[in-house]
């Protein structure tokens, strides 16, 4: 490193953060959040309040001349008792639309989680410093992703030139909602997970919702999406309904209607894609609730099951295929209506060729190459000129 630059510190503000829908001010600097503060309130679920701290698809964007970049973080890891330590969080750099780099940051926070016992230990850390330098001595557009599956506090970000807010692209904005597929899984970066290949593809401006374990039809999730401001709308339903064994079928239709209906309140006229589930076999007709396997944790490998009975159907319990029938019908229903409400069903993105030849690791979360794959044929079928996402030019 150069150790000669003569750094400029520029406060990190919410002006300098895209995708995020609140901005917490620290003792040491700044958190992102992907749900607002009043929402957080709605929920006492520890696995939530960890997924919507989790900065998926947030990203510092600036404008600058710089050829190096400092950013100070405090992040929040995760290490699991009997399973290899975890590897340390992506940062993504994209300069002018175009990847240039990637770093991680050590150091940090740790929660230390016995999934056997059920507890999770905290031990506090220091902050790291993540370094970007060699870039191009111009004026030019400066993202930085923050990684999608640690919870980043932001401290301080240095240059050594003068920053400024990067222009407005004058992109659309596509709200997405879904489950720790949307929210990365086992992505390889940030700026890799399904939905941000996507928006790239389709040259939108991304906020999203996926949460880890909390697409569960939440009404103060709809209420958030509700007063986000948007262009495009999807909501990715059905695999945490299912692994978490939240609902019957007499619960989830109405759900799923109350949900839409909070949408609509908001975005009477955008286009709305409800995308059903992804191609799981252990639910396919199996009911929740999911169960982990610790049958390899001593080798590093966990793995996912269902405990339910698939008898249970007849009794209203949900599997993967009860979800996108109920889901298909609940749109042919009100698109009738509705003419800007779309249905995707989610076998299209992944399903059983798919899962053949790129199975499952742990039977429920897709790998880096079955990311880029879904975020393809996503921008295919969504953002083309036949999606329900096309540009009109409007």
């Amino acid at each position: 490193m150069n150790t000669e630059h003569e750094w400029i510190t520029t406060p990190v503000t919410a002006g300098l953060l895209r995708g995020a829908l609140d901005v917490e001010r620290t003792e040491h600097g700044v958190l992102p959040h992907r749900l607002p503060a009043w929402a957080r309130a709605q929920s006492t679920d520890a696995q939530l309040a960890m997924a919507e701290s989790q900065p998926s698809g947030v990203r510092l964007v600036f404008r600058t001349r710089a050829s190096a970049v400092q950013l100070d973080t405090l992040p929040t890891k995760r290490a699991y008792v009997g399973v290899p330590p975890r590897p340390d969080g992506v940062y993504d750099l994209i300069v002018d639309g175009r990847p240039a780099g990637h770093a991680s940051v050590r150091g940090g926070n740790t929660v230390t989680v016995d999934m056997v016992a059920g507890t999770a230990e905290i031990q506090p850390g220091p902050p790291g410093t993540l370094r970007f330098t060699g870039l191009p001595e111009r004026d030019k557009d400066v993202e930085i992703w923050l990684p999608h599956n640690e919870t980043t506090e932001v401290l301080a970000l240095r240059t050594d030139a003068p920053v400024e807010p990067a222009r407005d692209p004058g992109r659309r904005v596509w709200l997405h909602h879904g489950s720790s597929i949307s929210h990365g899984s086992d992505a390889a970066s940030p700026s890799t997970t399904w939905p941000a290949l996507a928006a790239g593809l389709g040259g939108v401006e991304l906020i999203n919702l996926g949460l880890g374990g909390g697409a569960l039809l939440d009404p103060f999730t709809a209420r958030t999406m509700r007063d986000t401001s948007a262009d495009l709308i999807s909501v990715k339903i059905g695999i945490n309904v299912v692994n978490a064994d939240l609902m019957r079928l007499r619960a989830f239709g109405p759900a799923v209607h109350g949900f839409l209906d909070t949408l609509r309140e908001g975005h009477p006229t955008v286009p709305l894609l409800v995308v059903s589930p992804i191609l799981c076999p252990i639910h396919e007709d199996t009911p929740g609730p999911c169960f982990p396997d610790y049958s390899e944790i001593s080798e590093g490998r966990l793995r996912f099951g269902a405990l339910g009975d698939p008898a249970e159907r007849a009794s209203g319990k949900l599997t993967l295929r009860v979800i996108r029938e109920e889901l298909a019908r609940i749109v042919a229903q009100r698109s009738a209506d509705d003419p800007n409400l779309h249905y995707l069903d989610g076998r299209e993105l992944y399903g059983e060729a798919d899962y053949a030849e790129l199975p499952l690791p742990d039977e429920l979360h897709p790998d880096a190459a079955t990311h880029r794959r879904m975020g393809e044929r996503f921008a295919t079928r969504a953002f083309t000129a036949a999606g329900p996402f096309a540009d009109d030019g409007s």
